[in-house]
């Protein structure tokens, strides 16, 4: 027989409500981590047709251009940034799907502003906030149906 908390749940339900946890952490984890490659490579590719019409991603400020290796480190960066948010959100919000995406679409926002102070050319410049919205569009809503992916108990 088994003892049960104050909170009314025996053993093994915690047991098993620990499992879930953790294996919707594992999810959100390699679905993001899957995401996040395909962002990398989804604004790697766009940044190259970018560049073969003619977009040059100087930044006036030093002269310097920016590397397509540049692109896909960003955009490895802050993918990872946005799972770590997402865990978070996992672990301690009771509405994680809903508070990933107004932060994310926050954050994304708040990411065009650079682009935008640069000081680049127009082309530069759009071609910039195009690739945040690349990344974002990828980023974005796969997090969010990882996070609203029940258990597999709750999928009925």
């Amino acid at each position: 027989m088994n003892r049960m908390s104050d909170t009314g749940i025996g053993a093994e339900g915690l047991a098993s409500g620990q499992a879930s946890h953790t294996h919707r952490l594992r999810g959100v984890a390699v679905t993001g981590f899957i995401a996040a490659l395909a962002a990398m490579v989804a604004t790697t590719l766009a940044a190259a047709l970018a560049k073969a019409v003619g977009v040059d991603f100087e930044i006036p400020d030093g002269g310097e251009t920016i590397p397509l290796s540049g692109f896909t480190v960003v955009t490895g960066v802050f993918s990872v940034v946005g799972i770590v948010i997402a865990a978070a959100l996992l672990r301690w919000s009771a509405r994680p799907a809903e508070r990933f995406v107004w932060t994310a679409v926050s954050l994304t926002a708040i990411s065009l502003i650079p682009p935008l102070l640069s000081g680049a050319d127009t082309a530069t410049t759009t071609a910039l906030i195009g690739l945040h919205v690349v990344a974002a569009t990828v980023m974005i809503p796969t997090l969010t149906r990882s996070l609203r992916a029940g258990p597999p108990d709750d999928r009925r």
